[in-house]
């Protein structure tokens, strides 16, 4: 009997092996060695590399650019998880409509999404500019002066923020989609014979019964927000005056501008944890959403 369940979980390795071999190669491994350069001072060319124990760390949390980059984080995190959930949302209810060319209008809305973030970055690079961008030219046909999108720090990250919504609220509206197309017909039907009218039937019925896909979007967006590179790299380089470098960027300058990589993992380390954080965070309150559901 023992022999017979070790040979069915020898079979069960074989099986779980082609996942395990690349997730081994390209994910612990590389996360166990940025563990590892965290602890030491390096500068990617000395064939030598000095263990320096938590010097890194405390470096980094003495630093101000960190908090810097931690508020700028923050804001571009709020700045652009809100907007994406409310703009996918409302999206989703306007589409859900029986509106004439409804797939189509699906299409054009999600199909920035698809779009690699560099090319949209360089398409909205040449619509921020400031004598002949489309957004000024708008902007003063109403009668509004134009301002210096990506130069001026008081809107550089207002930029880039619009950029990283544009992009990512078709997205959102697709699960809004499906979530709502899977509210029970029955429940609205009860509601609108209680005397409902259609507002009273989104908050009561519609909005808590997709209140789990809420909560994916704003976890799975935070985590994408933090993550954020190429449009802050195109658009701004972490600048002007670093209002748009949030700490992933912090961690590319510190990487391979100044080649200080054990302060680079250092900031690489915090990132992570963030994100398991909001990982642990999603799955505790999933499960209470789904015990309460």
């Amino acid at each position: 009997m023992k022999s017979a369940r070790l040979y069915n979980d020898f079979k069960a390795l074989l099986f779980t092996l082609p996942a395990l071999v690349p997730l081994v190669l390209f994910w612990f491994f590389p996360l166990a060695y940025v563990i590892y350069l965290s602890f030491m001072e390096w500068d990617f060319m000395s064939p030598e590399k000095l263990f320096v124990g938590f010097q890194n760390y405390r470096d980094l949390f003495e630093n101000p650019d960190f908090y810097d980059s931690l508020r700028v984080t923050v804001l571009f995190c709020l700045g652009s998880v809100i907007p994406i959930i409310v703009a996918g949302l409302l999206l989703a209810l306007l589409l859900n409509q029986r509106l004439r060319g409804g797939a189509v209008y699906r299409t054009l809305m999600f199909s920035p999404w698809v779009t690699p973030t560099v090319a949209v970055s360089i398409v909205w690079s040449w619509i921020y500019e400031p004598d002949v961008g489309l957004a000024n030219n708008m902007l003063q046909a109403v009668g509004i002066e134009g301002v210096r999108w990506l130069e001026d720090p008081n809107w550089a990250l207002v930029g880039v923020l619009l950029v990283t919504i544009w992009k990512s609220a078709g997205w959102s509206m697709i699960f809004y989609l499906v979530a709502i197309h899977n509210v029970p017909s029955d429940l609205l039907e009860a509601a609108e014979l209680d005397g409902a009218d259609r507002w009273r039937k989104f908050i009561n019925v519609t909005l808590p019964l997709i209140s789990p896909t809420t909560f994916f979007l704003i976890i799975v967006q935070t985590i994408q927000a933090l993550q954020a590179y190429d449009q802050i790299n195109v658009l701004t380089q972490g600048g002007p005056a670093g209002s748009t470098r949030t700490l992933l960027y912090l961690y590319y300058q510190s990487a391979f501008t100044s080649f200080q990589i054990g302060e680079a993992s250092s900031i690489a380390i915090t990132l992570i944890f963030g994100c398991v954080l909001l990982s642990l965070l999603s799955f505790f309150m999933g499960r209470r959403t789904v015990h309460y559901t």
